[in-house]
């Protein structure tokens, strides 16, 4: 009886251990269908990822030459220390900074931000550490190898700015994009830690100068160490841009404006026959290479720091962004307004000077007494007087509608980014209406000889007084010459001279026409000639056998007592020649430090130097009077 009790046990028993094994079978193979079935290709591609990593390859970015081939801007090969951030995932990144930071000599908040930056990539898993690795950092990364597989040293082009402060505002600097950038539908294509345009040409052109970067797919081990290759996209080189700057003339408009009292101001030298730019100086000037070599370290970012704090505002650049009153320089866009709009005509210009205005119970004074004078003596010996009556002729409207002729109330469109529009009496009228009840004739005065309620921007200024010397075609100006395409990666380039020709360029726009009659434009002309060679307020700059038509301006940035020292006057000369079929026209603006005639225009002068010794092969012109007087 107890046998086939023990027997009848033992078979259920087995049943259900039967059961049990049939029903575990069943599960496991319900799930091993699910892993290799359902979600085999899910796993496929996750064990593929594991042992293939895609490093990028930066592309090499274009260079920058001036319309002679000169470089202005290249890149050079530097090693960088980048993070993998497969490794970094598996581990808690806490334990690493220390180290990192002891090691390769960085902050330790710097690498807490890099280490949250690489976890945060996806495909490309690869970031820059510390850039410009010396041989001390490549000898504690390869002897660290083992410990730390995440890390390694790469060859990688760095942006170069040979000529340091030279040109700087023109050219900008690269860096990394920001988290905010990174938002934007414009940069949408990149990543963290993708270098971009910062300012200047390399911001306004930053999509051709890029280029796309390639990338090496790797076989790594388990600790994420690269194996071999098995795939390789070379990156899309950048194009190169050839400018409009002519460097020597660049160089003169520099050394002119670091010899002014101030150091403070802008020189724009620029083909007024089609708007392209020879030289764009402002100071004071700041290194772009601060911001390319040592934005991550804490001597590069302290003198980051010291440049936005700098009282003298080195990273303005005072030629698009500076905003000044323009003084008598005003006088040359008005000149042709009046004319245009019938408040004088060329057979009748004359206007009383009286040595200044009487409106209410204020005399506003010229610096002169020059009785009835003419548009072009007017013009020639800056009298205050005539521009205090023909601004009243004119009206307020007919001021703003000269603003408007010559787009002061627009930016130039120049191909930089950032450019500030002047502010005028369009600007102005508004607000000074809600806030005064109304606009005063005292105003209308002080418009005409551009104070108070005028500051133009010296582009403006140079872009509107060219279109005289044009007969009326105001054109935009703009630094581009010409892209031209590089060789591939990894091919010999020669990039010493880079003839301006070939390749391809942007279609810039058609000039604006500002109505004038050869009479009117002849008549102002001669006014501005005389400034300069007719004994006018730019006497001492004369070139013989070059004559320059230009304005001297001296604009006031304090009441009169007060206007010394950092509340000096302005000194402003604005000028093209030849005067009857100009070639070159250039602006100056001298910060704080008082007439025109005596600090703006012998700066200007330099430069016209400059570029006549340049195009007689170092010879100075010579005047044919003095030739037939010998």
């Amino acid at each position: 009886m107890k046998l086939n009790e023990q027997s009848q046990n033992l078979g259920a028993r087995i049943v259900a251990i039967h059961i049990i094994a049939f029903v575990l079978l069943t599960l496991l193979g319900i799930r091993l269908y699910y892993l290799q079935v359902v979600q085999g290709q899910y796993y496929s591609d996750r064990a593929e990822n594991q042992r293939i990593r895609y490093i990028p390859i930066p592309a090499p970015r274009g260079a920058i030459f001036d319309r002679n081939g000169k470089i202005l801007v290249d890149s050079r090969p530097t090693y960088n220390v980048v993070l993998s951030n497969e490794p970094i995932k598996t581990i808690d990144v806490t334990e690493r900074v220390d180290d990192y930071a002891r090691g390769l000599a960085l902050e330790s908040k710097f690498v807490v931000e890099r280490l949250n930056l690489i976890k945060k990539q996806n495909e490309f898993e690869t970031m820059v550490l510390k850039e410009n690795a010396t041989m001390q950092d490549i000898s504690w990364v390869e002897s660290h190898s083992l410990e730390y597989p995440e890390l390694r040293v790469e060859l990688q082009p760095q942006r170069f700015y040979p000529h340091g402060l030279v040109l700087a505002h023109v050219l900008g600097y690269v860096g990394e994009i920001s988290p905010k950038q990174l938002e934007s539908e414009e940069y949408k294509d990149m990543r963290p830690g993708s270098i971009i345009g910062k300012g200047g040409l390399e911001q306004y052109y930053d999509e051709y100068l890029r280029g796309k970067p390639g990338y090496r797919k790797v076989i790594v081990d388990s600790r994420g160490r690269v194996q071999s290759e098995i795939d390789k996209v070379e990156p899309q080189a950048g194009q190169d841009l050839v400018s409009t700057i002519d460097f020597d003339l660049q160089m003169a408009a520099e050394e002119k404006l670091a010899a002014t009292p101030t150091k403070r101001g802008t020189i724009i030298a620029m083909d007024p026959n089609n708007g392209e730019i020879f030289a764009m100086a402002s100071l004071p000037s700041f290194d772009p290479n601060i911001f390319v070599q040592g934005s991550k370290t804490p001597e590069g970012r302290k003198q980051i720091a010291a440049y936005w704090q700098e009282e003298q505002r080195p990273l303005f650049n005072r030629a698009i962004q500076g905003r000044y009153p323009p003084g008598s320089t005003w006088k040359i866009p008005e000149s042709v307004a009046g004319l245009q709009q019938g408040a004088i005509s060329v057979a009748h210009s004359n206007l009383a000077c009286g040595g200044g205005i009487q409106i209410g119970n204020k005399f506003t004074r010229c610096m002169g007494n020059h009785g009835s004078p003419p548009l072009s003596y007017a013009i020639t010996h800056s009298c205050d007087g005539y521009y205090y009556r023909l601004a009243l002729k004119m009206g307020i409207e007919g001021v703003i509608k000269m603003v408007e002729t010559f787009d002061y109330d627009k930016r130039s469109g120049i191909d930089l980014p950032n450019e500030k529009i002047s502010q005028t009496p369009k600007s102005w009228k508004p607000i000074i209406e809600k806030r005064e009840g109304r606009w005063s004739d005292i105003r209308t005065v002080y418009s005409g000889i551009g104070q108070d309620t005028v500051v133009v921007t010296p582009i403006s200024m140079l872009r509107a007084v060219a279109s005289v010397g044009m007969q009326g075609r105001m054109y935009t100006p703009h630094f581009l010459k010409e892209f031209k395409p590089i060789s591939a990666v990894g091919e010999e380039s020669d990039r010493s001279c880079v003839p301006a020709r070939e390749g391809f360029g942007f279609q810039h726009p058609e000039p604006k026409i500002i109505e004038m009659t050869a009479e009117q434009n002849d008549l102002v002309v001669k006014g501005m000639w005389g400034v300069v060679n007719g004994g006018g307020t730019g006497a001492g700059i004369r070139i013989p056998g070059f004559e320059i038509a230009g304005k001297t301006g001296t604009a006031q940035v304090a009441v009169l007592g007060q206007d010394v020292g950092a509340k000096k006057d302005h000194a402003w000369f604005v000028s093209f020649a030849p005067a009857h079929k100009p070639e070159i026209a250039v602006i100056g603006l001298v910060e704080n430090v008082g007439f025109g005639g005596s600090f703006a225009a012998p700066a200007v002068k330099g430069v016209y130097e400059a570029y006549l010794a340049k195009k007689n092969g170092g010879q100075m012109p010579v005047d044919p009077n003095l030739v037939a007087k010998r």
